[in-house]
């Protein structure tokens, strides 16, 4: 009987090592990815410079000389684009807009709330082409998030045209949040959590060119056509009006809006997994979008998998303890 127990806690010892080893195993496998991944990323520069010296050496192609300065933007668009103003914040209380909703003019200020990041738009109303565009994709991107507006985040329009009048502004508002309501993911939304949160507003000239300032937003008049030239541009601002993030073009995924909201937020919105998410991800601004970053991920699963053992180890070893208290 004796040499049974003996051999009973032999063989526990050795379960308790065999563990211990694989926790301290992964521990070190874990750092061991961290640094090599950072090492291949500075290894990649000293390779992309001998390539680049490699292809000096090699004749260049004889050039052609092309007529025209491709380089000259047509004088319509010389004043359009975007600057960016990244946490610069707004000054809500003094800009005032004129809202579709009452006709009455309201400071910005009353339409952010706390814990609430702001979508925001520059548009205008009679415009042929590009701002449905935008609208449409913002619409779009909005309908695929679980997220409600009114009660995650609000959104904003405003347009850029002192001649818009708030009637049109009206049916504009009531049309795009009708488009909204008609999908959310299989479940039902709330219309009036929706009529709430997203507002329509006209402006006056000297108030629209202020924001316009404040965001980096360069539009003008054309005459010839009598057309606003302006970029596709979506703003992301934080609950205190802050510029958090700028989206561009016509057509935004769902993702991107999701983490410009939370990020705005400061992960005050969503849950665990849209956090763990925001870390794994990163803005490129090369990309306009956010891209996966692979260290990132590496850190996030071995921290989950330390985690997971670790638990497992305790987990064991409290065990072991309680049936030494029996046996004693």
């Amino acid at each position: 009987m004796t040499f049974i127990r003996r051999g009973q806690i032999v063989k526990r010892q050795f379960k308790q090592n065999a563990l211990w080893s694989a926790f301290v195993g992964v521990c070190i496998g874990v750092l061991s990815m961290g640094i090599s991944a950072r090492a291949s990323v500075s290894a990649s520069a000293p390779s992309a410079q001998s390539s680049a010296q490699s292809s000096q050496q090699v004749e260049a192609p004889q050039q052609v000389e092309l007529k025209g300065d491709s380089k000259k933007v047509p004088p319509e668009l010389e004043n359009v684009g975007i600057q960016e103003h990244l946490g610069t914040t707004l000054d809500l209380e003094n800009l005032q807009f004129i809202s579709s909703e009452d006709g009455q003019s309201h400071a910005l200020k009353e339409y952010f709330q706390p814990g609430q990041p702001t979508v925001l738009n520059l548009v205008y109303y009679e415009c042929p082409m590009l701002c449905t565009m935008v609208l449409n994709g913002v619409t779009d991107a909005m309908k695929g998030l679980d997220w409600s507006i009114g009660k995650q985040y609000n959104v904003i329009t405003i347009s850029i045209d002192p001649t818009d009048d708030t009637e049109t502004a009206e049916l504009k508002r009531k049309a795009y949040i009708q488009s909204y309501l008609s999908q959310k993911l299989g479940q039902a939304r709330n219309p009036e959590l929706a009529m709430k949160g997203w507002h329509f507003f006209t402006s006056k000239k000297d108030q629209v060119q202020k924001l316009a300032a404040q965001l980096g937003f360069k539009y003008q008049y054309d005459k010839v056509q009598k057309q606003y030239a302006h970029p596709a541009v979506t703003f992301v601002l934080t609950p205190e009006g802050k510029i958090s993030r700028y989206l561009y073009g016509i057509q935004y995924r769902s993702r991107d809006l999701r983490l410009a909201l939370l990020e705005a937020s400061k992960g005050k919105i969503g849950n665990v997994f849209d956090r763990l998410l925001l870390f794994c991800y990163h803005y490129d601004p090369s990309a306009r979008g956010y891209t996966l970053q692979a260290l990132r991920v590496m850190q996030a699963g071995g921290a989950a998998t330390v985690a997971f053992l670790g638990g497992y180890l305790a987990l064991f070893w409290t065990r072991q303890r309680r049936r030494k208290g029996k046996n004693k």
